[in-house]
């Protein structure tokens, strides 16, 4: 693991435990909208997408004032009214700080808006961790690989280089199309059945295990 200079990690379901807030909060968000509410399941699947794609996969049937209600809905519950806790995983600041100690450069690829990202930065005061970040409304959406080139080019790092960190199968697939490495984690998302299908490097079930993985 030495090998890498760049190490990105996506940051709902991988940093962040916030899995069950999106998901209710996209519940509810359906329910005003008078659209099909989508089971957890479902909604577990679009975690890391874009809104838009989310919106267009889980909600096929809505129309174009549904679909702009059904985003607008999900802000607001997301930041305003639902109150399941959303906290940083157990080791994500001890293990962002390790890297940054071993001269690791760090980014985000998230399926957030920048607004989104900037938020829950200031809120777990982990901006000055990351060299830069690229989000759902400034690149093309997972699985494409536009977000990790940007910030490859941005940073001056080949793709061998790097490492992506994810929960999702739509994170190990973008790196599979970047020409990036992978560690697929499995406390978010999708299990190690699913995430095993990408051929990451390695797969942890928690950053305690994966601090061990980039800095033994």
């Amino acid at each position: 693991m030495d090998k890498y200079k760049l190490i990105i990690f996506d940051w709902d379901g991988t940093l962040m435990d916030s899995v069950e807030r999106i998901i209710s909060s996209m519940q509810a968000a359906a329910k005003i909208a008078l659209l099909n509410i989508p089971t957890n399941e479902q909604t577990k699947q679009i975690i890391g997408l874009s809104m838009l794609k989310g919106v267009e996969l889980l909600f096929p049937e809505r129309t174009k004032a549904q679909e702009t209600l059904v985003i607008e809905e999900y802000r607001r519950q997301y930041i305003e009214l639902n109150d399941i806790p959303t906290t940083m995983f157990p080791n994500a600041l001890e293990l962002l700080k390790a890297l940054r100690q071993n001269k690791k450069l760090l980014a985000v690829a998230t399926g957030k808006g920048r607004g989104g990202l900037q938020r829950v930065m200031t809120e777990t005061q982990t901006e000055d961790y990351f060299h830069a970040s690229r989000c759902a409304d400034e690149a093309l959406s997972k699985p494409d690989p536009q977000m990790l080139l940007s910030l490859l080019d941005e940073l001056n790092v080949l793709p061998h280089e790097a490492l992506m960190i994810g929960d999702t199968s739509h994170d190990l697939f973008m790196a599979q199309q970047a020409g990036i490495d992978s560690v697929g984690v499995t406390h978010g998302v999708h299990d190690a059945q699913v995430l095993s299908k990408y051929k990451p490097r390695a797969l942890v079930d928690s950053l305690i295990q994966l601090e061990k993985l980039l800095l033994k």
